[in-house]
């Protein structure tokens, strides 16, 4: 069933502090656990009552997918900063998506228990494709990157060094590496 993307009537702004406030806690308490986070435990966090925590989101199946959207959002939108050169940008970019692609495996995992994953991974994949191949084609264009890759290749070199278990010293030199590679190197 397709998500309704139409305006939604405008909140009260306490309704809408709510609302941010559920999504802060359910972004801090995913990010912290490897486990099962319940929704009293993101009721609590977030200093709301559960009767308010289901007035905004009806079902655990509708808080993760806000929440993984407003993270694809985050994430396309930092596609139209200037990061200085073409490369540069890319650069900063994709260390953007490898964050968004370790620190969002276990939203990624429930998502698939508790939703259409299909369709909400082939809507968002969609999106960050469309923010990210004008930077590409840029640091293509200007030669800081090779021109022998797809945005969709890249993204699956990201999101591999994301799934390697061992914490952020052990994947930071591997995505340092895996970045260096796409970067034309000058002959001689």
């Amino acid at each position: 069933m397709p998500v309704d993307h139409s305006p939604a009537p405008p909140r009260r702004a306490d309704a809408e502090r709510n609302r941010d406030k559920i999504l802060a806690a359910a972004r801090s308490a995913f990010a912290e656990s490897e486990s099962e986070v319940s929704m009293a435990e993101i009721s609590r966090r977030a200093g709301v009552g559960m009767a308010t925590l289901y007035r905004n989101f009806p079902g655990r199946r509708e808080l993760l997918e806000d929440l993984f959207a407003g993270e694809v959002d985050a994430l396309c939108t930092a596609a139209g900063r200037d990061g200085g050169t073409p490369g540069a940008a890319l650069m900063a970019w994709l260390r953007r998506f490898a964050d968004f692609a370790t620190t969002k495996h276990h939203v990624a995992t429930e998502l698939l228990a508790h939703a259409d994953g299909d369709r909400v991974f082939g809507e968002s994949r969609a999106r960050v494709l469309a923010a990210g191949r004008p930077l590409l084609a840029a640091a293509q264009h200007t030669r800081e990157v090779r021109d022998d890759l797809t945005l969709e290749q890249v993204l699956d070199l990201i999101v591999a060094v994301a799934r390697i278990r061992g914490g952020a010293s052990y994947t930071e030199p591997i995505l340092r590496t895996a970045l260096d590679g796409l970067t034309r190197r000058s002959p001689g």
